[in-house]
């Protein structure tokens, strides 16, 4: 066979042969994306809501407009409550692998709001976080002293004193309202915590960041150890003089850094 027959040949079994495995429709595929598109709305919002938990945003004073429906579809939704479950119970177990000690110096420190209060009620009548927030009419709201417990802290709370732990609650409630968040704590189910740290005078105008940090500062000066450490925003459980472990709860009604 000479050269010109092989090279026939050759080229006859490869057109025959190489079939491709996926036949794609000779049309061309549209992979551009919609931004009107509810379904894609629904993911912007729901890798904003993601990315805020993991800390990734920058700091912000109310939610998308475009994701008012997403929050509060979420707030009120099972998927809230899973997501709140799951972090407690992750926190329950490892508090039951904790040695805890008998001198009475292990501690668990708890936020207040969005952590073991829910004020729900309260940014359900104010866009879910799309308002800028007033400090006035939300005092107005705490000073009703009617905020329902989430169930999962309360749960955490209750399991985490029967080990044995000291409760510390670390809130940046202003000292005046002592007496209604103590009230409103007892109503919800909250009782027989070791300490109510709240903002004092001196405390006006640090960060939560900063105003924590020094909480937990003169926590561990007294010889204490903050093993746990349960929060809805990161400056709940960021800064310094940190816990052993910190357990951060969903919230992505409101940012305070």
């Amino acid at each position: 066979m000479n050269f010109l027959s092989t090279f026939l040949l050759v080229c006859l079994i490869s057109t025959t042969l190489c079939v491709p495995i996926i036949e794609l429709p000779a049309e061309s595929v549209d992979n551009s994306i919609d931004d009107d598109d509810d379904d894609v709305q629904l993911l912007w919002c729901s890798g904003w809501r993601v990315a805020g938990e993991a800390n990734n945003l920058s700091p912000w004073n109310k939610i998308p407009e475009n994701c008012v429906d997403y929050v509060q579809d979420y707030m009120l939704s099972r998927s809230y409550e899973i997501d709140m479950d799951i972090v407690c119970d992750e926190a329950m177990e490892f508090a039951k692998s904790v040695v805890v000690g008998d001198d009475g110096l292990d501690v668990w420190v708890f936020d207040v709001d969005e952590t073991l209060l829910s004020n729900l009620p309260y940014y359900g009548q104010h866009g879910y976080g799309s308002e800028l927030f007033d400090n006035i009419q939300f005092d107005k709201w705490v000073l009703e002293g009617v905020a329902q417990a989430i169930k999962p802290s309360l749960k955490l709370y209750k399991e985490v004193q029967r080990l044995g732990f000291k409760i510390f609650l670390l809130t940046g409630r202003t000292e005046n309202k002592r007496e209604i968040t103590i009230n409103n704590l007892i109503m919800a189910g909250f009782e027989n915590w070791d300490r109510l740290i709240l903002r004092g005078e001196e405390d006006h105008g640090k960060t939560a960041v900063a105003f924590k940090s020094e909480k937990r500062k003169a926590i561990m000066d007294e010889g204490f150890r903050i093993i746990g450490n349960s929060g809805d925003q990161w400056s709940d459980l960021i800064g310094s003089h940190v816990s052993m472990r910190s357990f951060k709860l969903s919230n992505p009604m409101y940012f305070i850094s």
